[in-house]
């Protein structure tokens, strides 16, 4: 499908402070937010949106060398996040023992997500390529912060992709996203932190810094970094948006056009001033103005680029293409689909339709029903048991992770438990 069956709810009329003034500094997954912050769709739909630019992962296992591998895999873990741009809605939290599977025979590849801890939250996902290509897999349990004016998503959990043809194996773990003016002013996002891609098979580390918004929003959105050897060589330079688009140099053409830019050689560009309209400067983050594109240095070769957005995206939480495609249910669907499987989750379908009240009181209703199983496990003593992942230890770096079962696409769904 091209679009939503309704247009995003309006927020503009909603108080939010009376919520979160309790909540500074706390763990936000354990307050109940109303429904008005969230998006149509759960945690575990947001992680498959990892496998809009997966093209990169099937090139990346096509290059006969290890340095263009690594950039194709740096291009894959920078283009992960640049579906968050501008999206300021809240995923639903998933339910204990939901699931989403995504099958698309036309990118190559088949993904699975359950939700296996309810606290602290921890989503597992297994995704492998269609051509035996790839696996991808990993666990992540984000946590959120709410500061004042800003809310502050750290996901912690590794990932980790695995070229089967070249017997290679990579972990990264994702820049920290902020939602910044959510009590008042124009809601902005960036990513910040340093990502660090390792391959474990020649030591080679791709190290890449997704830069703060700094003073005057020059820094917004930037991504810079390296492609170092085992033993700390710089063997490519890396540098781009995560919004836009990511460009490699090789190390000395970089360090060249530097030098000549320090000299003056090409115009400087003017630094861009802050939006400041309708902003009460003691309450909101000043908005950065957009910045223009990437700058690109002679001799530099594109490595990935975002996709365009549908032009009603923004009537539709800006969900790009991919998105808006990922909680459709197509006639016969449910009769495949585990009964788990977030497409038949009734708050997120009533959100979706733009039944706001019923899509609030069939969330109370679930959370309430999920209350109760953990009472009733607590009074039988029962553990929850998993069903598509189990503890373990992740093979590359050891350290504890869930690892998928196998098993799900056989779909004997006989065992799920009813949380709907």
């Amino acid at each position: 499908r091209t679009s939503l069956p309704a247009p995003m709810f309006t927020r503009s009329d909603f108080s939010v402070w009376g919520i979160l003034k309790k909540c500074i500094g706390l763990e936000l997954s354990k307050i109940t937010m109303p429904i008005v912050f969230n998006e149509p769709l759960s945690f575990l739909q947001r992680i498959t949106e990892y496998m809009e630019h997966i093209y990169l992962v099937h090139r990346a296992s096509r290059q006969p060398q290890a340095l263009e591998r690594m950039q194709c895999v740096a291009a894959f873990a920078v283009s992960a996040v640049a579906s968050q741009w501008e999206r300021t809605g809240k995923p639903f939290n998933p339910l204990l023992g939901e699931t989403y599977e995504l099958i698309r025979e036309d990118l190559g590849f088949r993904f699975i997500s359950e939700q296996v801890s309810h606290h602290p939250p921890v989503s597992a996902f297994y995704s492998e390529g269609l051509c035996q290509d790839f696996l991808f897999h990993g666990s992540i349990y984000p946590k959120l912060k709410f500061w004042g004016k800003s809310v502050e998503a750290e996901p912690r959990g590794t990932i980790t992709l695995e070229l089967l043809r070249h017997n290679e194996a990579y972990t990264w773990t994702n820049p920290t996203c902020c939602v910044h003016n959510v009590i008042i002013g124009k809601l902005w996002i960036e990513q910040y932190g340093t990502v660090e891609i390792l391959n474990h098979r020649t030591g080679d580390k791709c190290v890449l810094h997704f830069r703060p918004c700094g003073l005057f929003g020059k820094e917004l959105h930037k991504v810079e970094g390296h492609i170092q050897d085992k033993n700390k060589k710089k063997l490519f330079i890396i540098y781009g948006k995560w919004t836009e688009c990511l460009w490699g140099i090789d190390p000395a053409a970089y360090e060249s056009f530097r030098k000549q830019e320090r000299r003056g050689e090409p115009p400087r560009k003017a630094q861009s001033g802050i939006s400041m309209e309708n902003a009460d400067t003691e309450v909101v983050d000043a908005v950065p103005e957009v910045q223009d594109t990437v700058q690109v240095i002679p001799g530099s070769r594109l490595l990935w680029r975002i996709n365009t957005r549908p032009p009603n995206s923004a009537q539709m939480y800006n969900f790009t293409s991919f998105t808006v495609s990922l909680n459709e249910l197509q006639t016969g669907m449910e009769k495949i689909l585990a009964p788990t499987d977030c497409r038949l989750r009734p708050d997120i379908r009533s959100m979706e339709n733009g039944n706001m009240d019923l899509a609030s009181q069939e969330k109370e209703r679930l959370e309430e029903k999920q209350r109760e199983a953990r009472k009733e496990r607590a009074k039988e003593d029962t553990e929850w048991q998993t069903r598509w992942f189990r503890q373990g230890r992740n093979p590359h770096t050891g350290t504890p992770d869930w690892l998928y079962s196998g098993g799900y696409f056989e779909r004997d769904f006989s065992g799920c438990p009813d949380i709907y």
